[in-house]
């Protein structure tokens, strides 16, 4: 079985030659303004008709890759009501992600990350702004553009220190008090964010 297992995990030489002639997606190049391939279609069915525009139309073409780093990180940190950041540049943004705290410099590989309840800490020189985080995503471009996309954040100096005590008490008083899956899961949400915002504002 073991001899069977290796022999489908070795690849031809073929296979071998074409893994590693295939780009990178940062060697393709940018992206069409248009569909050609519908296009063409559509003027062979309807030739005297414009085609339609198709969702590949509205999208921007893809920043060239930089050949060297650049010294700045530009950063995009967007609420659902409003920018708190706006193409700004700074040396360093560190975003609570799943799976741990992620740091973000210029040049940083092309990343999709997401968020959880934590402290995003933006770092321009000697001035750290901390916000705290309910969940979102993070982009990070390998153009040194980072895009931070929250559903809701609040610098940590104006989080309430009482307010969050007490909701983390009744949080857990529900959770230790739920009937139903529906109760427990969302005692669990309240108790895991006000947990997160307690630890952002004692550490």
């Amino acid at each position: 079985m073991y001899r069977q297992a290796c022999r489908r995990l070795l690849l031809r030489p073929s296979a071998r030659a074409a893994a590693a002639a295939r780009p990178f997606s940062t060697d393709l190049p940018s992206a069409p303004s248009q569909d050609t391939t519908f296009v063409e279609a559509w003027k062979k069915v309807a030739p005297n008709i414009e085609p339609p525009k198709t969702p590949l139309s509205y999208l921007k073409p893809r920043p060239q890759t930089p050949t060297s780093i650049p010294s700045k990180l530009t950063v995009n940190f967007v609420l659902p009501y409003q920018a708190e950041l706006d193409s700004k540049e700074v040396d360093m943004v560190i975003v609570p992600a799943t799976t741990g705290q992620m740091g973000v410099l210029p040049g940083h590989v092309s990343t999709i990350a997401e968020l959880k309840p934590g402290i995003l800490s933006v770092h321009d020189g000697n001035d750290v702004t901390k916000y705290f985080v309910s969940s979102g995503f993070a982009f990070v471009h390998a153009n040194s553009v980072t895009d931070i996309v929250a559903v809701e954040a609040v610098p940590i100096d104006r989080i309430d220190p009482n307010l969050v005590q007490k909701g983390l008490a009744e949080f857990t008083q529900k959770l230790s008090s739920a009937t139903s899956d529906l109760e427990r899961a969302e005692a669990q949400i309240g108790v895991d964010v006000h947990s997160a915002l307690n630890a952002a504002i004692t550490g």
